[in-house]
């Protein structure tokens, strides 16, 4: 993808479009970022916008068109069906655009977005935002590929992001995780879901293949009575246990005595009386299997997405999560809620 020229330290100039329940803090976080001047925050809430600006310091804006030229770089944290039009104005004027996820609403807008960044030279990023916790950083870096993958996002009802149904409200976070994770081609999907107070779905599960021969189980709902953010992820030397929540990783491995050989499992069988269930859970996790508590900075995800979104304007290098990891999610949401249309019934 086309990048954008490097840009000199201290001159980048920002804005947020959409100063909602995620947008303002954007705004808080460009307002305090050195080599950073956060112009203006827009929203068609006027008074919203007034408010959000005399704490950042900035102008408030009602017409983010008027923003055009004034800027460098700006997100989009607007509902996702003003995405695209929204992010294809920037974008045709040469302005960076980080769009909060999902990219778009639908695969087509992702792709004419993702063609405007390449045209026009103007990065494009997508604010999948656990890309960046320090959990799932640390742990892509210490496991193999994922042989299975199971994640579990979910939350109460919020009354947010209602045009949505949980797949691309919730569940995307996880596809985008599982997609970076497992590297390889999504050829097949099972889902089913069903929607309790939405006309959309509430709850959803699917099941994914990939071409490497991974797996993934994930589960979403925003109809929980309490928040869940974990994932699990099996691969040829480790099960990996990780809350988002609590920024906590587990990692569990064989001890050298089983990847040895020394342990014959038959034969401890004979001698061992199976009923000490304490002893013989000391025995698992003393001998024959390690446990290692992920060591990870501790750091706001959200800032981090920031901070590495204007590092890529200054330097022209391709951003974290590009407007390409954005469709190829928003491709999965398709797939998932056609197989969730598929199996739909009634509650008669």
């Amino acid at each position: 993808m086309a990048v954008q020229e490097k840009r000199s330290e201290n001159s980048i100039k920002a804005a947020v479009v959409g100063v909602g329940h995620l947008g303002r803090h954007h705004a808080r976080i460009y307002a305090g970022l050195p080599g950073v001047q956060l112009v203006a925050v827009a929203d068609t809430n006027e008074k919203r916008a007034e408010g959000i600006a005399a704490t950042c310091r900035c102008e408030p804006c009602g017409d983010y068109r008027k923003l055009i030229g004034r800027v460098d770089a700006v997100s989009v944290a607007t509902p996702t069906e003003s995405h695209y039009e929204i992010a294809k104005e920037f974008l045709e004027a040469g302005v960076a655009v980080l769009v909060e996820k999902p990219i778009t609403k639908t695969l087509e807008e992702g792709g004419r977005l993702v063609a405007i960044s390449r045209a026009k030279g103007a990065m494009l990023q997508v604010g999948h935002v656990e890309r960046f916790n320090p959990a799932i950083m640390a742990v892509q870096r210490l496991i193999k590929p994922p042989r299975f993958i199971e994640s579990h996002r979910l939350s109460p009802y919020t009354f947010r992001s209602r045009d949505i149904g949980v797949v691309m409200d919730l569940m995307i976070h996880d596809i985008d995780i599982i997609l970076h994770l497992a590297q390889s081609e999504l050829v097949g999907v099972e889902a089913l879901g069903f929607g309790i107070i939405s006309k959309t779905e509430d709850i959803a599960n699917a099941r994914l293949t990939f071409g490497s021969g991974c797996v993934a189980n994930v589960t979403a709902s925003r109809i929980s009575n309490k928040p869940m953010r974990k994932i699990r992820l099996f691969s040829d030397d480790s099960y990996v246990s990780l809350d988002y929540g609590t920024q906590e990783a587990f990692i569990y491995r064989p001890t050298e005595k089983i990847l040895s050989g020394e342990f014959d499992v038959e034969e401890f069988l004979k001698s061992v009386d199976l009923t000490k269930v304490a002893e013989l859970k000391d025995l698992v996790f003393k001998d024959l299997v390690h446990i290692e508590k992920v060591q990870m900075n501790e750091y706001e995800p959200l800032k981090a997405e920031i901070e590495s979104f204007i590092n890529a304007v200054k330097t022209g290098a391709e951003p974290v999560v590009t407007g390409e990891d954005g469709v190829r999610a928003i491709k999965a949401v398709m797939m998932i809620t056609e197989k969730i249309r598929t199996h739909s019934w009634s509650r008669a």
